[in-house]
């Protein structure tokens, strides 16, 4: 046992050189889509029945402030495979098709360092990092290291039930039956059945279309839901639940396996839910926080986490401490003994000292840092540093501040009654605003900030 851990703990001190596969952890990242913070069983909400979720949350860690990168999509996953802001590293906003907009070959993503330093790895479900999706215009998921994919440009068409347009390794898989959540899941479990290499540990994400429109639901995960009078209510969080059931159909796989004790799973979501949340499709909660989807305020960006490693993370424990979406990178590095790319700048940090809780907070270079020129209310950045955090517009002549710890709500604005913390975030905003600008592609430039096209030229 005692050789076992030296081992580990050599895995784990940057480098691979002369370690044993089996000694460094399997990682699989499980993206929700326009998940809202108080969508699940487990973060509160009244109604929603996900018992693979709130049972996983027990098994492991639940964060209560864990953050998206981008309150829209593209942009969130941006950062989650490269460590870097959106702006920094050029998805700016979520990706039209036919935009010219892509995660560019020059950024280092996650699935290429760890093949690179012997992992097998998958992606199955949305992809939604270029415009030109099966095309070799734009790096497509291979190019970005993944040696297995299945995926969609964007949203399952012309539903999540039966949907027609995903493409699995180059070649366009037709009408397929079935939900897709479901689908997805199924995919990946024939990956880790049938077509992983066994020799080498493996990097799974599992990235579902629900419950983003257009939602299509199994009349079996509606059930729980007949209650209640408005079918659409029934429609999303049956929604939700079939999210969950497919989670679920994942997790067991891993234990079939005997994966799952080797294995980190961060459970996660793009940004928060779409829509009013009173009345149409979705019904998405923000669980009390203000703002939803594209806004900067908290229901927009903050989101469901939660992370398992039997033997690591202490089981049925919460995490208070800000963590955002870039943090992944680094921290499955950490996991696998990769180095980091030291020739830029990576946004995220290691996160897995508060997730095992050996630490109770995470030093941060660059604070936690939003931009998205496509936000409401005229806020379009964001910092937050301790519990204060400052709102912007990107002309700099709009501000709101707020003290998250008192005010998690965001309904007082104290840029006037505390000037000189106004003022240092203020500065510090800038400053890093300024910087991202200067190092991103002039995308955010020239299109629009709604989908990337060219703009519509004015007769």
């Amino acid at each position: 046992m005692l050789r076992w851990w030296m081992i580990l703990a050599g895995s784990l001190a940057w480098g691979t050189s002369g370690v044993a596969a089996e000694t460094r952890p399997n990682v699989v990242i499980f993206l929700a889509d326009d998940l809202g913070w108080g969508d699940l069983g487990c973060y509160g909400h009244p109604a929603m029945h996900t018992p693979h979720l709130d049972a996983f949350a027990k098994q492991g860690v639940r964060l209560t402030q864990c953050y998206a990168a981008s309150a829209v999509c593209s942009p969130s996953r941006s950062a989650i495979l490269t460590g870097r802001t959106p702006y920094r590293n050029g998805v700016f906003t979520w990706i039209q098709q036919g935009s010219e907009v892509h995660l560019r070959s020059s950024e280092l993503a996650l699935p290429k360092l760890l093949r690179e330093h012997g992992y097998d790895t998958c992606h199955v479900g949305k992809w939604h990092l270029n415009g030109k999706f099966n095309n070799p215009a734009h790096p497509q998921p291979n190019d970005h290291g993944y040696n297995w994919w299945l995926a969609t440009q964007n949203n399952a068409a012309p539903s999540h039930h039966n949907p027609n347009n995903f493409v699995r390794n180059g070649k366009p898989v037709g009408p397929w039956e079935g939900y897709s959540a479901i689908l997805v899941v199924e995919e990946a479990i024939r990956w880790l059945r049938e077509h992983r290499d066994r020799s080498k540990p493996f990097f799974l994400a599992v990235w579902t279309h629900e419950p983003h429109l257009p939602i299509a639901t199994d009349p079996q995960f509606q059930k729980p839901y007949e209650r209640f009078s408005d079918p659409e209510i029934r429609q999303h969080h049956g929604n939700v639940t079939q999210m969950d059931h497919a989670f679920g159909m994942l997790m067991q796989a891993l234990e079939q396996l005997k994966l799952a004790d080797n294995t980190f799973v961060f459970f996660t979501s793009d940004n928060g839910p779409e829509g009013t949340g009173i009345k149409g499709l979705p019904r998405g909660s923000v669980g009390g926080l203000r703002g939803r989807k594209r806004a900067l305020y908290e229901g927009g960006i903050r989101v469901p986490g939660i992370a398992r490693w039997p033997g690591h993370i202490p089981p049925n424990t919460t995490c208070d401490v800000p963590v955002i979406g870039s943090d992944l990178f680094p921290t499955v590095l950490r996991l696998a003994g990769v180095q980091p790319p030291k020739d830029r700048v990576l946004d995220g940090v290691d996160i897995l000292p508060v997730l095992t809780g050996k630490a109770t907070a995470v030093e941060r270079p660059i604070p936690l840092y939003w931009r998205l020129d496509m936000a409401p209310y005229d806020l379009h950045l964001a910092l937050r540093r301790g519990d204060w955090k400052l709102l912007a517009s990107r002309d700099f002549q709009k501000f709101e501040l707020y003290n998250l710890k008192n005010d998690p709500g965001e309904t007082t604005n104290l840029r006037d009654k505390e000037p000189k913390i106004f003022q240092e975030l203020r500065e510090e905003l800038a400053r890093i605003n300024a910087q991202v600008e200067a190092e991103g592609p002039d995308w955010w430039k020239r299109l629009s900030p709604n989908g990337g096209l060219p703009p519509l030229k004015k007769k």
